[in-house]
Order: C-alpha cells, then structure tokens, then sequence
C-alpha cells in the first residue's frame, strides 16, 4: 500500500484550495453582473426532462382483468359511475393544500462513571526472594503491581423546534402507477423584491384521497418531499462565505 507523505498532501489541498478558489471566482463574477437585478424566476419545464429525475417504483397489487357483469354497464375496479374531472392522467393538474404544523420537543441526558482498582504481590519464600535478588532495597513484592483506573462521562441534549406552513400549490402528474395512484410533483416560485420564495412538493396519491374540486392534502401524500426556501439577497446573507463552509469541512478541529 503507498505511503502518503506530508508533502502529497499538502499538494493535494493547494489543489482543491486553487480548484474552489477557481469556482468561487466564476460564481464571484457571476454575481457581480447581477448587482441590482432582480433574480431570475426558473423556465417552466416538463419535470421528467430534468437532471436527477427516476420515475417512482412502488410495491403493487396483482393486476386484475376487467370484466363486466351482465345486463350492467358497471365493471369492476370502476371507483364511480360518472366520470369526473379529478386528476386522473399524467399531465393533469392537482391542487395540493400544503399544512405542516410540527413541533417536537426532546431532551436527553446520559451520566457513566466506572474505577477499576488492582494489586499484584507475592509473599512467604518467593516474597521474600524477590525482595533479596529482584527488587531494589526498600521495596517489597508484598506490592510488586497497583493498577487504577477511573473512566467519567456525562452528556445532555435538547432539541426544540416548532414549525409551522400554510399554503397552496399546483402540482402536475407525471406519472400513472399500475395500481391507478398518481405520482405529482409540483413548484412554485414567488419573487419579491429581490428575494425569490420557492415551494417545491413531490410524492405519490390516491385518487380516492383527492375531493371533488381536485384537491388534495398533503397530510394524505404518500412519500412526500415538500421544500420551502428561497434565493436572493436575504438568502445569500443568512448563509456563511465559501472560505468558512470549505474550513468547517477541511479543518479537523
């Protein structure tokens, strides 16, 4: 296995340290050619075309063959008799009324303490033949070893967080699973002066869970993935420069 010398590894963090120099320059001037602009609301886009996209996986039942009973025009695995106009195909349009009301609180604490204490000596005839030929004078092997150990730990944690979202977004079915559950994903973008609020919820749908004016919870989406954040001035500001990020990562203390 090769050696890794001090000197390789100095090259190796001028290099990276040249590498994000390089990127934070071109991210740099990017940034100063959008002073005084507002930021630039994202394309409406198919979302199956986009960088990262797998189309959902999901256990499902055994298929099952559409027959119809006679005299009837009902078949089975009909959820209703007239059709409505709920999402129900890929492209159609569901109204998904987003409330996440969470507040947790935990606090933790953990206390160890262990000693250890042992004594090796030896006595009579070889006691006394180790004090005459072994041991210095003024030391006797009625103590030859003592051993003690003391091991102390504490610890304590409190997380207390409350959050709170209210709002509504348009999401699209990009996807029909054989079951008839509906993949969704939906975005929306908000600019306001100078500070762009972008809401983003993915996830998977019963039809039977949408209501008669095409909503939906999000309490009832199944896998779902909902983001609220933003970009901007205010954004850039809450977060820290590239030179601490890449310290806190590099730094091993």
């Amino acid at each position: 296995m090769p050696t890794i010398t001090f000197a390789t590894k100095i090259q190796k963090y001028t290099a990276l340290a040249i590498s994000l120099v390089a990127l934070a320059g071109c991210e740099t001037a990017d940034k100063l050619s959008k002073i005084g602009q507002e930021p630039v609301l994202t394309a409406i886009q198919d979302p199956r075309t986009q960088p990262g996209y797998r189309p959902v996986q999901m256990p499902m039942p055994m298929k099952e063959t559409q027959r119809y009973n006679a005299n009837s025009l009902w078949s089975n695995g009909n959820r209703a008799f007239f059709q409505d106009q709920r999402a129900k195909r890929v492209g159609d349009i569901v109204t998904v009324n987003v409330t996440i009301s969470d507040k947790a609180a935990f606090a933790n604490t953990s206390k160890s303490s262990r000693s250890d204490k042992k004594d090796a000596g030896a006595g009579g005839a070889l006691g006394a033949a180790i004090d005459k030929f072994a041991l210095p004078g003024g030391s006797s092997a009625d103590a030859i070893a003592s051993i003690n150990s003391s091991d102390n730990f504490q610890g304590s944690g409190t997380i207390d967080r409350t959050e709170s979202l209210k709002t509504t977004v348009a999401a699209v079915v990009t996807q029909v699973l054989p079951n008839s559950n509906l993949v969704i994903e939906g975005r929306q973008e908000v600019r306001v002066n100078h500070e762009v609020r972008e809401l983003i919820v993915a996830g998977v749908v019963r039809p039977q869970d949408i209501a008669s004016d095409n909503t939906v919870e999000s309490t009832k989406i199944a896998e779902a993935r909902i983001g609220y954040g933003g970009r901007g001035q205010i954004s850039a500001t809450q977060q820290p420069r590239y030179g601490s990020q890449v310290l806190d990562i590099v730094l091993p203390f």
